[in-house]
């Protein structure tokens, strides 16, 4: 029997799926990820993201 997934729990797995789709489309193209780091914007690189 699946649980019913609540509009909270719905909204983080396509918040999950959108990062997870530009991380991979960062490394295909080989462009740096601008994160949000102690109070900064940093630019990381695509072969240091997991």
């Amino acid at each position: 029997m699946k649980k019913r997934m609540s509009i909270q729990d719905k909204a983080e797995a396509a918040m999950k799926e959108a990062v997870r789709d530009v991380v991979k489309r960062h490394k295909k193209t080989g462009r740096p990820l601008a994160i949000w780091q102690d109070g900064k914007v940093v630019h990381v690189s695509p072969n240091t993201v997991k």
